[in-house]
């Protein structure tokens, strides 16, 4: 028995190696944290401007372009604060951001983030608002779970509830501001808590600790 113990360790050994060369593994809970805050701040923000009396004092003010110029904001603004986080993640643990397995994750986020994009704007072209929202979840779930397969296994959770959220939200259309603010906020923040308290949290924590735990 003891004299497998070695054998047992070296096939261990081997396949944390593949597993870091096939996913990236420096995605940091803070990055949802902040997108999730991020999202939420947008959705205060719309909620305001779509009061009813708020375009009476502003006479340029036009709905569709200034939600649409937020949402833009709040993307950038997630975007930017999941880059950062991971970044310093990768800085502290001494690994590449940009390896193979990070392009083959760009890839796999890309493609489903981008077919979504243009489908919504084909909403908004086609006037049907009220689907935008649905569509967004839907989509954005679909591109959790394809990316899950480079990344770590716990955003295909996320991605799932995106899903069923979505599905969700095209029954309650009219209620499509809460269904973004739950979506991409709420469960951004508890999706990078509960990543924080798994990956990040215990000073020093390197790549191989992470890997044990996605066994």
């Amino acid at each position: 028995m003891d004299s497998q113990q070695p054998s047992l360790e070296a096939l261990q050994d081997i396949k944390r190696m593949m597993e870091r060369s096939s996913r990236f593994i420096s995605l940091s809970g803070l990055s949802g944290l902040s997108a999730g805050v991020c999202a939420l701040i947008g959705a205060y923000i719309a909620h305001f401007w779509m009061s009813p009396n708020f375009g009476e004092d502003y006479p340029l003010y036009s709905p569709k372009t200034n939600l649409i110029v937020l949402a833009l904001c709040v993307l950038l603004a997630a975007l930017g604060s999941a880059f950062y986080f991971t970044w310093r993640k990768a800085r502290k643990n001494r690994l590449p951001i940009w390896d193979h397995s990070s392009k083959k994750l760009l890839i796999n986020l890309v493609i489903p983030l981008a077919t979504g994009g243009l489908f919504v704007a084909a909403l908004l072209y086609h006037n049907e608002g009220k689907l935008i929202v649905p569509s967004c979840l839907i989509f954005y779930g679909l591109t959790l779970v394809n990316a899950s397969k480079y990344t770590l296994t716990d955003i295909r959770y996320l991605g799932i509830l995106e899903i069923i959220l979505g599905l969700v939200s095209m029954i309650y259309a009219e209620y499509g501001l809460y269904f973004w603010a739950i979506g991409f906020g709420l469960l951004h923040i508890v999706y990078g808590l509960i990543m924080w308290w798994k990956y990040d949290r215990q000073p020093g924590m390197g790549s191989g600790q992470v890997e044990r735990k996605q066994e």
